[in-house]
Order: structure tokens, then C-alpha cells, then sequence
């Protein structure tokens, strides 16, 4: 398939053909499962000591004292020690040193699931269908010349955006960030931004400092692109912007 590609002025330049990657049939059970092994392998594998609020010396006063019947340490003033309630006690149902966190899948999985969620990129429907505004955009997947990568001023990139056509994608983006409910707004969650452009580059040459701010952008370097990252919460078909070179690793990588 033949793509045109833009300028950082919003006109056509050229002509590319894409790499087969963009040919990967659609799979989004795998594309689940790796998104899914990338969260859980974040996760840092936690147990508790199986003697931990075990190690006092107790007995049960029986009945009779008027004091409830709980295990008791055996000097005075016979505080309540051992059982899951008592200061000092031992916790109820605690984590366990052996259960499985990590959700594991096969290396051939994952490279399918990397394939497809690139093809889902191009795919205009999967694009639309998870809330991007592309009704500005010339064409999916949306091709830019390499001197993206040399933005480093936001100012500039703003007007780049405009131009291309993805900054009404952006302004949805800030408009959906709200505050989070309940207590995991104390916790370092406050807010919970929605996804905007994924930007993908062949190297870095200021773009990931031009374009950081904008609400919802993400800036990766093809040879870092992940599956989290284009499918963000398991669901395809994130808005995605390639620079030719980043079209061309592609090629290298997948022929």
C-alpha cells in the first residue's frame, strides 16, 4: 500500500510504500495479553516473613477474668498479642511469597502482537472507533518527513500540529483529563489523562523535548515502540505519526 508523505507544512511531497508489517492480520487477544504481561511485569513481587507478629510469648487466660479470650503475652499489663486485631499482632490474610503476579506470553506472541497493533494503526476504522478526532487528517497512518525530529520548541510543534491536523486530537485529550475518585487521588494518581497522538521517530533529535507538553502526546524512538504504547489499555488503533525513517527501520525490522 502506498502512502503520501507530509511536510511540516501539511502538503504532500512524496510517495512510500509501507512495510508488510502493515498487513499483519487483526489480533486483539494477543495484543490483550501482551499489554496485560507488560502491567503485571511492573509489579514487584512482595511476601511477608511467615513468622512475622509471631514472636511472643503468649497463652489464653481462659474464661472467667472478664477480659475477652484472646491470646495474651504472660507479664503484666497483659496485653492482647498474636491474633490479627491486637497492636502488634500478626496480619490477617497476608501477601504471599509464592503466589504467580506475572503474567507471562511466548516471544513469537509478542512479536505477533507488536505486528498487529502497528497494522491497527493504519487501519481508519480501529483509529475512529477508539474516540481520536481525525476528521482534520489527510490520511491514516500519517506519514511526516524527518525533519520532525528536529523540533525542540513546543511553540514550533504547535504549529506543526495545527497544520497536520492532529491538534483538535490533542485539545480532546486535555479536555478528558479529570480527577480521579476516591482515594487514589492521594496516592500520586490525581489525574487520569486521556491518550492523545503517538508520535514515532527514527532518532531523537529534539522532538521529544518539543513535543513532551502537549496533553496526551507521546514521543518514542521505533526502537524502543512497544505494544503498551499503541494499543494503551489493550484497545488498538491509537492515532499514530511516522516519520520516514521511522517507515523505513520498520523495513529493516519486518522486511
Amino acid at each position: 500500500m502506498k502512502v503520501k508523505v507530509f511536510s511540516l507544512n501539511g502538503e504532500p511531497i512524496e510517495e512510500i510504500m509501507l512495510p508488510k508489517v502493515f498487513q499483519t492480520p487483526f489480533r486483539p487477544d494477543l495484543i490483550k495479553r501482551a499489554v496485560i504481561a507488560s502491567w503485571t511485569h511492573r509489579i514487584q513481587p512482595q511476601g511477608r516473613d511467615p513468622l512475622a507478629g509471631k514472636r511472643r510469648v503468649t497463652e489464653n487466660i481462659g474464661k472467667g477474668r472478664g477480659m475477652a479470650r484472646v491470646e495474651r503475652i504472660k507479664t503484666s499489663p497483659r496485653f492482647a498479642a498474636f491474633v490479627p486485631f491486637a497492636r502488634g499482632g500478626r496480619r490477617t490474610h497476608p501477601p504471599k511469597v509464592e503466589k504467580v503476579i506475572w503474567e507471562g506470553i511466548n516471544k513469537k506472541e509478542k512479536k505477533l502482537a507488536l505486528m498487529s497493533a502497528i497494522a491497527a494503526t493504519a487501519n481508519y476504522d480501529l483509529v475512529r472507533a477508539r474516540g481520536h478526532v481525525i476528521d482534520s487528517i489527510p490520511q491514516v497512518p500519517l506519514v511526516v518527513e524527518n525533519e520532525l525530529e528536529k523540533v525542540y520548541r513546543t511553540a514550533q510543534t504547535r504549529e506543526i500540529f495545527k497544520k497536520l491536523g492532529i491538534w483538535e486530537d490533542i485539545e480532546r485529550a486535555k479536555r478528558n483529563t479529570k480527577v480521579r475518585a476516591g482515594r487514589g487521588k492521594m496516592r500520586g494518581r490525581r489525574y487520569k489523562k486521556a491518550k492523545g497522538p503517538l508520535i514515532v521517530v527514527a532518532k531523537n533529535e529534539g522532538i521529544v523535548q518539543g513535543a513532551r507538553n502537549h496533553p496526551g502526546v507521546d514521543v518514542v524512538v521505533v526502537d524502543n515502540l512497544g505494544v503498551e504504547l499503541l494499543a494503551p489499555g489493550a484497545h488498538p488503533g491509537r492515532l499514530t505519526i511516522w516519520t520516514k525513517g521511522a517507515i523505513e527501520r520498520l523495513r529493516e525490522f519486518y522486511g
